[in-house]
């Protein structure tokens, strides 16, 4: 092994370990990975950056300003209300969220059909009284398995297109995944409907926790200079509230629990009260009561001024791993973090003392216009007022769901390709002002662009030093080995690696093994290029191999283990079915 193979070789592992161990953002990982091979002369600068160039990830960002524009003028909400209906089982129920979760997730990008989705469900559940647990994770599992359908389903499936495009010249049609997508589909999604019911948990999420948001906590100070020290509780006011209640006070170290209302108040007692949004209002206008930590700038706005956010903690969140008092969060984003949900528990203690983690369900008190503002930032995965005061342009929906389908069509015929159908779709969103040029923009996922265009670098590095042959080898570490069987191990090896690292690696990462492994076979290389794509789609196990696993995350209340308690049989039933059709599709 020579140095540029060594060196392509430890850098692998080391990007391996950081993704997998570190909190360091992907794209910066990846970025820097591609720098090293320039420098180190391992590629030229024309060779590393090819990924910027590739028709796979301008039709992935094309994607995102389509699906902008389904998001902005309503059409999946208006399909959404239109297929729900009211089921009278939860296995009925469990279908109408999985049909149309799926059939538009072969069109359109998954994430965004999920949070589209997420509220139209929850607020569903609530009214056919179905927890909502029962719900939110087969939708993530829905909204993946309808993306391997079609080639504009996932962007794993364009970004393995464009390198097989750009290593052999072979493009993929609109349908030709379809022959083992619909299968997986049907089988899986019956698979679901008949053990969800039996295997998710019968689990609140984050707003049932709260009664439907209406209850929560408030700590305030009894001032020193104000008006109610020396007064009982009942003088001071706070027995007969309208809107919440005192639970405990705090006082030189000590808690005081079942609070009798002849009890003195005294300086700097802090009080902790449980009740419903507008209780913060309520106990503003008590005068001698500050809030604690000086969190004023959320309570002193006005209740017609004010909204109930939720939101999900992404891997990007600048304050992961700190305390909420450490993150300056209300500072930083002008709302206060009334609750925290975890694996589907409030957290107790205090709030400012809560260590921040990925899928932790925020619910905050925020001005009006705080999702407008945050919905397209990093920091978050799904970003949701709980009271939708901001309709979309339903007008426009039948126009924006018509040039999808024109787009799909153009391509499915050959009239034009995917790439240029994408681009002229996009073009259309943006003329007829189904989405506007500055919300387009911030829709555009750059991060994940970036990781996609930058892992291309060292899937060619691999390639040119001779690493992928190398691994390939060592697949068939004896003599004998079928090519059915190093489809197995190929398969496997690759939903591994979507568990643990970015769904878009795994799959750059894996082609030139995938094609250095059939060359080393002598044979056809395109079954071992569709396993890896339906191998790096099938994130089922864990809520971190998949970004619509992890945004379903807290507002289903789930725990960790219940997605292996799902997804297993899931992704064991997947495996099964892509490895029994693939090659009977594409012969060997």
């Amino acid at each position: 092994m020579d140095f540029s193979a060594g060196l392509t070789f430890t850098l692998l592992v080391l990007v391996l370990l950081l993704l997998v161990f570190s909190r360091i953002a992907a794209d910066m990982v990846l970025m820097a990975a591609m720098g090293v091979l320039i420098i180190a002369k391992v590629l030229t600068p024309a060779e590393a950056l090819v990924g910027f160039s590739n028709p796979g990830v301008i039709t992935i960002a094309a994607f995102y300003v389509i699906a902008a524009g389904l998001k902005e003028t309503g059409a999946v909400r208006w399909i959404g209300q239109l297929l729900l209906g009211l089921p009278e089982r939860e296995r009925q129920s469990l279908l109408r969220v999985i049909v149309p979760s799926s059939v538009l997730s072969a069109f359109m990008n998954n994430t965004a059909v999920v949070a589209m989705f997420m509220p139209a469900v929850q607020d569903w559940a609530r009214r056919i009284n179905i927890p909502v647990s029962k719900l939110l994770l087969p939708l993530s599992y829905a909204a993946i398995l309808g993306g391997t359908c079609t080639l504009i389903g996932t962007s794993t499936n364009l970004v393995v297109d464009g390198l097989l495009q750009a290593e052999t010249g072979l493009m993929l049609g609109m349908f030709d995944l379809a022959w083992v997508g619909v299968p997986v589909l049907l089988i899986a999604g019956g698979l679901i409907i008949l053990l969800a019911p039996l295997l998710l948990p019968d689990r609140k999420g984050l707003v049932e926790q709260l009664e439907t948001a209406r209850e929560y906590v408030v700590e305030l100070v009894v001032s020193p200079f104000g008006p109610i020290v020396g007064k009982t509780i009942t003088q001071a006011g706070l027995r007969q509230l309208t809107y919440g209640y005192l639970v405990d006070i705090r006082r030189r170290g000590l808690l005081l629990t079942a609070v009798s209302p002849d009890v003195v108040l005294e300086a700097d007692d802090v009080l902790v009260f449980i009740g419903a949004p507008e209780s913060a209002h309520e106990l503003r206008g008590i005068r001698g009561l500050v809030p604690q930590h000086g969190d004023f700038e959320t309570l002193d706005i006005a209740i017609q001024e004010r909204c109930l956010v939720e939101a999900v903690i992404g891997p990007e969140f600048f304050g992961l791993g700190q305390t909420i008092r450490e993150s300056r969060f209300r500072g930083r984003f002008r709302a206060a973090i009334l609750s925290v949900c975890r694996q589907g528990q409030r957290l107790d203690g205090k709030i400012g003392d809560v260590r921040l983690q990925v899928g932790d369900t925020l619910l905050m008190e925020a001005s009006d216009d705080f999702v407008s503002q945050y919905r397209s930032r990093r920091d978050f995965l799904l970003v949701s007022a709980l009271n939708e005061s901001t309709p979309p342009d339903f007008a426009k929906a039948p126009f924006a769901i018509g040039t999808l389908l024109m787009m799909v069509l153009v391509s499915a015929v050959g009239l034009l390709s995917i790439l240029e159908a994408s681009i002229l779709a996009a073009g259309v969103m943006l003329a007829s002002r189904c989405v506007s040029v500055s919300r387009a923009r911030r829709n555009v996922d750059l991060s994940v662009l970036i990781v996609i265009a930058s892992s291309f670098a060292l899937g060619a590095a691999m390639v040119k030093t001779g690493n992928a042959r190398m691994i390939a080898e060592g697949l068939l570490f004896f003599d004998g080995v079928t090519p059915w069987q190093a489809l197995i191990l190929m398969y496997l090896i690759t939903v591994l690696f979507t568990e643990l690292i970015t769904n878009n690696a795994a799959a750059v990462l894996m082609f030139p093994v995938a094609m250095a492994l059939a060359n080393q076979l002598g044979v056809n290389y395109m079954p071992f290029v569709v396993a890896v794509m339906f191998a790096a789609s099938a994130s089922f196990i864990t809520p971190l191999g998949y970004q619509t696993n992890l945004m379903v995350y807290g507002p289903g209340g789930y725990q960790f283990t219940d997605y292996a308690r799902l997804g297993i049989p899931l992704s064991i039933t997947v495996a099964v079915v892509s490895l029994t059709l693939i090659p009977q599709v594409w012969p060997f």
